[in-house]
């Protein structure tokens, strides 16, 4: 609760704050990977974009999976247009901190990323990981293509009945398309978010190997 608003209640659009019309722009070069961080993309590289929690921790995950082209810290699944890290952090925009994943498939399966999904984060604790508690923090994958659409739903059948094998819970994760969740926007997080853990070694994560392994990757 934070002033007696529960950041857990998921708002609706006529509660969403109002934004603004100029986007967050960010340096176009991943600090990591030196790839642009904007498209168009090459011919054959695909976009997905992924949901676990703080987005810091999230990113490097990606980043780090071979046949990734490039990723980027971001909002995904609200109302709020362009909306910034602090709005976000109220609740009261309706996404959910996520990383725009750019990768080619040829390379790289959606199973694979899924794998690195699943395993990285606990996607039966509705609107919280660990600490981090509120709608920001849904787990959520978000498609752009309708062959990326079926896997995510197949990967979370199987995930389940690995959880199921191991006693664990239900799964909470929000599965759509980017174009049917919120206002069907990714925007850009602000620069110091893009690649945080490469540039903060350091800095806060609370991602890593979560309860059981994906078996169909």
């Amino acid at each position: 609760m934070i002033f007696g608003f529960d950041k857990t209640h998921m708002i609706t659009p006529d509660e969403a704050l109002a934004g603004r019309d100029a986007p967050i722009e960010v340096t176009n070069r991943h600090v990591v990977l030196g790839t642009p961080l904007y498209g168009p993309w090459p011919d054959g590289l695909e976009v997905i974009y992924f949901g676990m929690g703080c987005f810091w921790g999230s990113e490097r995950v990606f980043w780090q999976t071979p046949g990734v082209y490039s990723t980027a810290a971001g909002y995904a699944g609200g109302w709020t247009k362009n909306p910034s890290y602090e709005e976000t952090c109220t609740a009261k925009t309706g996404h959910t901190e996520a990383v725009q994943v750019v990768y080619d498939p040829a390379k790289v399966t959606p199973d694979a990323l899924f794998k690195e999904f699943w395993e990285n984060h606990d996607p039966t604790t509705a609107n919280r990981q660990g600490g981090d508690i509120g709608t920001q923090y849904r787990s959520a994958i978000f498609t752009t293509t309708d062959a990326q659409l079926e896997a995510a739903q197949r990967s979370r059948e199987q995930y389940q009945s690995d959880l199921d094998g191991q006693g664990y819970g239900k799964i909470t994760t929000q599965i759509a398309p980017l174009s049917d969740a919120g206002d069907g926007e990714f925007y850009y997080a602000e620069e110091y978010h893009q690649g945080y853990l490469h540039k903060n070694p350091g800095g806060y994560c609370n991602h890593g190997f979560c309860q059981v392994s994906y078996s169909n990757a």
